[in-house]
């Protein structure tokens, strides 16, 4: 109860809106009484023509916690918005005669389409760099799974730094060490920018817990990215339609051909 009221005044703080209906992850270490809420500042984010971005508040709050610990700075959270799955080709270009081709490629499982992530400092600093990797948190840690892989593995690691940074230079990987800040004794609340090239679907946002380097607590909400009006009516006609959808946009580009060299030919 002391959780929910914390997390209830600071949503009036935050002026956010309705919070998450449900919950996808809850993960609680009995031997530890510290308790882990958080919220959302919207459950639904709507990609509209104009859309440049948005950020994203998360806030919570950590029942149980030991004074002491707080004060020394023991207390460390870590949240991450991940977007949905699929699976990613990185391709390899080389100089052939002159020309720039592709000779190589890799594609890899099922992979975050989107991934922010923010934390009280470095995560590198909150615990052993073991756990975190066997958590999967941050984009180094990330699984990468190639798809049908044959060979010796020498490339692979290529491939793996190639796609990291691909995406973070894109905008869709981010990481911001710093970004969740504690506003009162044991409030907290993190800012994630969803870029404006952000998939839709369902993504995940969650947050982990961790007191003097040991893991405590994670806990996980829905956020669900949609597009309106035109580009939800684009999105479905190219889905569900794609023949129609097709000829469509071909008898499109010819007309606006046609009529552009009706209206600026020379006579």
């Amino acid at each position: 109860m002391l959780a929910r009221a914390r997390l209830f005044l600071l949503g009036l703080f935050l002026t956010a809106a309705a919070p998450a209906t449900a919950q996808t992850l809850e993960r609680q270490v009995t031997n530890f009484p510290e308790k882990l809420e958080i919220g959302i500042s919207t459950d639904e984010i709507s990609i509209t023509s104009d859309f440049r971005g948005a950020d994203l508040t998360i806030f919570g709050a950590i029942d149980g916690f030991d004074a002491n610990l707080l004060a020394q700075g023991k207390y460390n959270i870590i949240v991450t918005l991940e977007g949905p799955k699929d699976n990613a080709t990185v391709r390899k270009k080389e100089r052939v005669f002159g020309i720039w081709v592709n000779t190589q490629s890799m594609t890899f499982e099922l992979v975050p389409e989107a991934y922010s992530l923010s934390s009280t400092r470095d995560i590198a600093t909150i615990a052993p760099p073991r756990d975190i990797a066997n958590m999967g948190i941050g984009v180094d840690h990330m699984r990468l799974v190639p798809l049908g892989f044959f060979g010796d593995g020498s490339n692979l690691g290529e491939f793996r730094n190639a796609f990291r940074r691909i995406r973070e230079e894109s905008g869709v990987y981010q990481r911001d060490p710093g970004g969740v800040q504690f506003i009162s004794s044991s409030l907290f609340k993190a800012s994630v920018r969803l870029p404006a090239n952000v998939p839709n679907g369902v993504h995940i946002v969650r947050a982990y817990l961790f007191r003097d380097g040991l893991f405590v607590a994670a806990k996980a909400l829905p956020l669900r990215v949609v597009k309106t009006g035109l580009e939800q009516a684009i999105t479905r006609a190219a889905h569900e339609r794609p023949v129609v959808y097709g000829l469509f946009a071909v008898s499109l580009a010819v007309i606006t051909g046609w009529g552009a060299s009706l209206l600026f030919r020379k006579d």
